[in-house]
């Protein structure tokens, strides 16, 4: 998959949900979300015959609490998935450490080839940054207005979590596996 199509199928639901709280309200921009997201996963399954976790997860908890916004028309189910999410996240990525087994490792080893303590550092940064999304979203949902919460969640969310993925380079670097080299002298 292309990597422009790659952040189209990823950032397309959020700016959705945006556009449609802008132009219609939280309920309608929470049922064009839920088919926003349907249809992000299922070009993804289509295109890669597989889905990955973290994203079908995320889908998984729009539509229960999507559902749940638009047939009880509370706008408070669709403001509580992005905390029940990241907890589910940081809860997945705290167990994985406990049992001495480094989740992140599983998701990435392929692309990042690090220490096992390079790993282990990763996994818990990442669990606690999900613990802070979780606690960020707490605040601005019952402190702000739902507007300003829907645009935080599109143009607030994601460049914190770009800039903290990006603080993790020197991390990654410092633990990184040496290359090995398949030539011979």
């Amino acid at each position: 998959m292309s990597p422009f199509l790659k952040i189209v199928l990823d950032l397309g639901p959020l700016l959705v949900f945006f556009g449609g709280n802008y132009l219609h309200g939280i309920f309608f921009a929470t049922g064009a979300f839920m088919v926003a997201i349907a249809l992000s996963l299922t070009i993804t399954y289509a295109l890669e015959r597989k889905l990955a976790p973290m994203p079908l997860v995320t889908g998984v908890v729009v539509m229960v609490f999507g559902t749940l916004t638009v047939v009880l028309q509370d706008e408070l189910f669709i403001k509580l998935k992005p905390t029940i999410v990241n907890t589910i996240f940081a809860t997945i990525l705290f167990a994985g450490l406990l049992m001495e087994r480094p989740l992140i490792k599983y998701l990435f080893e392929q692309v990042f080839p690090l220490t096992d303590e390079g790993w282990r550092k990763l996994t818990m940064r990442w669990a606690l940054f999900f613990v802070f999304l979780a606690c960020l979203n707490e605040v601005i949902w019952r402190n702000f207005s739902t507007d300003f919460w829907v645009a935080f969640k599109v143009w607030g969310v994601f460049p914190i979590t770009v800039l903290f993925a990006a603080a993790q380079l020197p991390l990654m670097q410092a633990h990184q596996l040496p290359e090995t080299s398949d030539e011979t002298a």
